[in-house]
């Protein structure tokens, strides 16, 4: 704990139930890599505990490579390898074992064993605290949580369901424990012991102190070590792809979604639909062609969701209550840019033209568009004058719009005030392309 301020169902089947015994030691499933053999800790690195990587990214290539070699030489001090067991050893001091790699969305499954009673470990997801590790009949963190057992996101806010896991499901101090983790975009799934303890939900950012800015894109995962000692073996991980990724951020909250577009025509949508094209199910608006197509229901407050795919330097835009006809960038409540922001033809531009951002109106956190050629989950929930979005697991935009009084370039926003309008796209001469688009009302 830190105290500072295949199928899914096969893969649970190969990370959890069968690690049974008999099971080869250290022999990852099919798709997995193996992060440690039994044999040495290579692969792996030292880090500082509790370093924000935010600061280490401020360092200089030599900066860094002198604090790594005092960091490797500190791991060498209080992490080893059991080797007849075939087992990783943390004497509960010192730096935490850390991934010689970066990684984006992946899953991670690992074995650990709390030696003994009253410890504490955790597993840090890109660098960010934590998947919680602890004794649950330790009774001084009692009052912290620990009654409720392993397998949470504990340093989230309180109003953070992820804080907490949802059944506990530790084995007694002395026994090995299985733990699956998923990480897409800042989203955690953890199973603990083939139990569901974290089903989704948003991790927050530890070292932003007002919590509001997403986890970074990349980052390694470390093993914790927190004052006794533990154990660790079979130690795997998988990278997710985008298609994967995407299926799974899809199944997050999905009660009550209808979707609006048949995958065959425009059934149901209104606007210059002859300036697109229905393609292999998807909505492609045709090169040097535009304007705004909308579902032909009005909405208030709604929650949509969709995939969407950029060319080299695509520009579009999603209309949130747009009134039917003028630029819903102004015209309607706003424009949601959707714009490949990569491309040099948009370097310089202003934070609020960004792809994800209110377009004019609220900057967006970068570096969450995935890579020209992969399709990108957007999620979008509009309650009165505010507005969030979600891209790829990563809350990029999370703002009350009436509050907002300088806009880009002095322009006046009139619609930002409309309490009702239509959903659709707006583009602007790219084969910009969208699918699986489906909407739920919220009044």
């Amino acid at each position: 704990m830190k105290w500072m301020t295949m199928s899914a169902a096969g893969l649970l089947v190969m990370c959890g139930m069968a690690w049974a015994a008999d099971r080869p030691l250290n022999q990852p499933p099919e798709g997995f890599a193996n992060l440690f053999e039994g044999k040495d800790l290579g692969g792996w690195r030292g880090r500082q505990q509790d370093y924000s990587p935010y600061e280490e990214m401020k360092l200089t290539k030599e900066e860094l490579a002198g604090k790594q070699v005092k960091w490797n030489e500190d791991m060498k001090k209080h992490w080893r390898v059991d080797a007849a067991k075939g087992e990783i050893v943390s004497d509960g001091q010192g730096v935490y074992l850390t991934t010689g790699k970066d990684y984006g969305d992946f899953e991670f499954c690992v074995d650990w064993l709390m030696v003994q009673k009253n410890g504490d470990s955790g597993i840090y997801l890109r660098g960010v605290p934590q998947v919680q590790i602890w004794d649950r009949e330790n009774p001084g963190v009692k009052d912290a949580g620990a009654p409720r057992g392993s397998g949470a996101l504990w340093n989230n806010n309180n109003d953070n369901p992820g804080k907490w896991p949802l059944v506990t499901a530790d084995n007694p101090v002395g026994q090995w424990n299985t733990m699956r983790i998923k990480m897409i975009g800042s989203r955690v799934w953890v199973w603990l012991n083939d139990k569901v303890t974290v089903d989704g939900q948003i991790m927050d950012n530890y070292f932003d102190p007002n919590r509001k800015l997403a986890v970074l894109p990349t980052g390694p995962i470390e093993l914790q070590t927190h004052g006794s000692e533990m154990r660790f073996r079979n130690v795997f991980v998988r990278e997710i792809g985008a298609e994967e990724a995407n299926k799974a951020l899809d199944k997050v909250a999905s009660e009550g979604f209808k979707s609006v577009f048949n995958g065959r025509d425009f059934e149901g949508w209104d606007g210059p639909v002859g300036e697109y094209q229905v393609k292999d199910g998807a909505i492609m608006c045709q090169k040097g062609k535009g304007g705004t197509i909308y579902v032909k229901e009005e909405y208030g407050d709604f929650e949509a969701k969709l995939e969407f795919l950029l060319p080299p330097g695509g520009n579009n835009g999603l209309a949130i209550r747009y009134p039917g006809k003028g630029d819903t960038a102004y015209a309607g409540m706003c424009e949601l840019q959707i714009l490949d922001d990569t491309a040099a033809q948009y370097k310089g531009l202003d934070p609020r033209q960004y792809c994800g951002s209110v377009y004019g109106v609220v900057p967006v956190q970068r570096g969450y568009l995935r890579a020209v050629g992969q399709w990108n989950f957007e999620r979008v929930t509009v309650k009165g004058s505010t507005i969030k979005v979600e891209l790829n697991g990563n809350v990029v935009i999370n703002a009350d719009v009436s509050k907002v009084k300088e806009y880009m370039s002095n322009s006046a926003h009139p619609g930002l005030t409309r309490t009702k309008g239509y959903f659709g796209f707006a583009g602007h001469s790219d084969p910009v392309v969208f699918r699986n688009v489906q909407i739920k009302k919220l009044d």
